[in-house]
C-alpha cells in the first residue's frame, strides 16, 4: 500500500497512463493526490477527468486554477485562453456529471504532517488557518447560489490577506493564494505576473516558501502550479509541478519515503504539438 502524490496533469492523460504503469498502481491499494490542474492546455482533459473521478476513495484532488476555470468556462463566466483545451468537457454527454464532481473537490488537503494545496500559502496562515480558509471556498462552490460565486471569483484583488475581508473580496484572495501565488513580498503581497525560475523574482518579492517566519514551516507542503520551478524537494515542501505539459516529465513522489519517479512528456501531448 502506498501514496503517491502527483504533479499537474493538464489534460496529458496518456503520460499519466505511463506514469501510473511505472509505479505499478493499483487502485485496490494505492491512493494518487493529484495537486490540481487535471484539465487545459493539454489534449485528453474529458478522459482524466473520467478517471480520476472513477477511481472514487483511491484519489485525492485538490483544484487547481485551471480546473476553477474550466467550472467558470462552464457556466459563461471568464475570459477563455486562445489556448485553451477543455471543448471536449463542455461538449460531452456526461459533462455535467463531472463539472459536480470538480465542483465538491477541496481547496486544501491536510493528513497528518502533511499538506497539500495547488499553489501555495500565504505567509500568515498557519496550516489549521488555512484549512478552516479553504473551506469557505468549497462551501461557496456548494451553496444554492455557487454560480454566483463563479461569477465573482476572479480577478487579482485583493492581493493580500486581511483577516477583516468579508464576501466575495474574502473568497477572492482565499482562492488567489492557494491557486495562482508563486511569489509574495515577505508582509504577504501576491504578485500574479511572474512565472519564471526563482531567480525572476520581481524587486521586494521572494517565493512564498521562502518567507522567513511563514507559519506553515511547520508542515510538509506538497504543492504544483510552478513549472518554471521543476521538481523542489525540501525538508518542508514537495513542489511536483516538473512542467510535463510543456515537454517536461510528469512527476509521482511516493509520500513515505519521498521516492521520486518520473517520465516524459509524450510527444503528442505537449502543448502546440497539435497545431
Amino acid at each position: 500500500m502506498a501514496t503517491y502524490a502527483i504533479g499537474d496533469i493538464q489534460g496529458c492523460f496518456g503520460t499519466l497512463c505511463c506514469l501510473l504503469e511505472k509505479i505499478a498502481f493499483d487502485p485496490a491499494k494505492d491512493r494518487l493526490w493529484f495537486v490540481g490542474d487535471l484539465v487545459n492546455r493539454g489534449p485528453r482533459s474529458l478522459e482524466t477527468l473520467r478517471f480520476v473521478r472513477g477511481l472514487g476513495n483511491a484519489a485525492v484532488v485538490v483544484l487547481g486554477n485551471h480546473d476553477l476555470a474550466l467550472l467558470m468556462a462552464a457556466e459563461g463566466f471568464g475570459k477563455r485562453g486562445k489556448d485553451d483545451t477543455v471543448e471536449d468537457v463542455l461538449n460531452a454527454p456526461d459533462r455535467d456529471v463531472l463539472l459536480d464532481w470538480l465542483r465538491h473537490q477541496p481547496l486544501c488537503h491536510v493528513e497528518h504532517d502533511l499538506c497539500m494545496v495547488h499553489a501555495g500559502l500565504l505567509p500568515a496562515w498557519s496550516v489549521n488557518q488555512a484549512r478552516a480558509l479553504a473551506g469557505e471556498v468549497e462551501a461557496a462552490l456548494v451553496a444554492d447560489d455557487w454560480r454566483d460565486f463563479l461569477a465573482n471569483m476572479w480577478g487579482s484583488e485583493p492581493a493580500a490577506w486581511d483577516d477583516a475581508l468579508v464576501g466575495w473580496p474574502r473568497l477572492r484572495a482565499i482562492v488567489n493564494a492557494m491557486t495562482r501565488m508563486r511569489f509574495c513580498t515577505p508582509d504577504g503581497i501576491m504578485d500574479f505576473h511572474a512565472k519564471g525560475e526563482l531567480v525572476d523574482a520581481p524587486p521586494g518579492y521572494v517565493p512564498w516558501f521562502e518567507v522567513p517566519g511563514r507559519l506553515s514551516a511547520d508542515t510538509v507542503l506538497v504543492t504544483g502550479h510552478w513549472s518554471a520551478l521543476g521538481l523542489k524537494m525540501t525538508p518542508n515542501l514537495l513542489a511536483i509541478d516538473s512542467g510535463c505539459l510543456w515537454g517536461g516529465m510528469l512527476t509521482a513522489v511516493r509520500l513515505a519515503d519521498r521516492a521520486v519517479f518520473q517520465v516524459p512528456c509524450l510527444p503528442e501531448e505537449v502543448a502546440g504539438a497539435a497545431v
